[in-house]
């Protein structure tokens, strides 16, 4: 599995989401290297990780990333955040918790109203696997803003992704995880203290799933970027990036 490091200070580990790869992390790492030391992993059958056949399956992966980084605290983005929330629950390793946009339970269901439609995400996977260029390009329009700057920075950021294009298992693999995983219940035993970090226009992971999902954790906050979408470190890296640096300098 491919892990890019660089920056100094306390360890950090970034896990992207479905279909993406570290690079999209670029903004935020850009922040974050002074103060910390960044993992950037590439998921099995992404990036540079794409020929890794580990199933992209919790405990597999999670293994595999906490045996190759140092303790750390796991910040996880959308579908990387579920590898997060299930390292902090089961590996020692782990400091904290940052789950940026990203939920215990995406899909609705009983008891779960702040998921969204199961059908989301299986019309999101068509779309990979049938034109992932476009659906790449459609997502970074959508999160970044509309400055000639920001504009600049998706072009350069599209080009990163589609490079390095995902394996065609993942894509499956990816949609089941979101689709099934339901990992509420491990919530109120979570042994390390947690950021739940949600845009303010995000509608996959909505602030108020993040708020519930924090509410059910002990040592939990949740944080709302403002003008964010579903990759809140896009449109604000700088505020993302300081969140993280309170929250870090708040563990013992």
């Amino acid at each position: 599995m491919h892990i890019e490091v660089s920056g100094n200070g306390p360890d950090l580990v970034l896990l992207h989401g479905w279909a993406m790869h570290g690079e999209v992390f670029a903004p935020l790492v850009d922040q974050l290297r002074p103060h910390f030391t960044v993992h950037v992993v590439d998921l099995p059958g992404h990036g540079r990780s794409v020929e890794d056949s580990t199933p992209l399956r919790l405990p597999y992966v999670v293994n595999a990333i906490a045996a190759a980084t140092p303790p750390a605290v796991w910040c996880g983005w959308s579908l990387g955040g579920l590898f997060a929330q299930h390292a902090a629950a089961t590996a020692p390793k782990v400091r904290g918790l940052v789950m940026l946009a990203s939920s215990p339970r995406f899909v609705r269901g009983h008891g779960w109203p702040e998921g969204a439609d199961a059908a989301v995400f299986t019309q999101l996977g068509q779309a990979l696997h049938d034109d992932f260029a476009s659906t790449i390009e459609r997502f970074l329009a959508l999160d970044v803003m509309a400055t000639p700057e920001a504009r600049q920075q998706m072009q350069q950021l599209r080009q990163r992704l589609l490079d390095l294009p995902p394996a065609p298992r993942v894509l499956q693999e990816g949609l089941k995880l979101l689709q099934d995983t339901d990992l509420r219940g491990a919530l109120s035993g979570l042994p390390r203290p947690s950021l739940w970090m949600a845009g303010q226009r995000d509608r996959v992971v909505t602030p108020a799933a993040m708020q519930a999902a924090a509410a059910l954790a002990p040592r939990a906050h949740a944080l709302t970027i403002a003008q964010g979408g579903h990759a809140p470190f896009l449109a604000r890296p700088e505020q993302v990036g300081q969140a993280l640096q309170q929250f870090v300098a708040t563990l013992a």
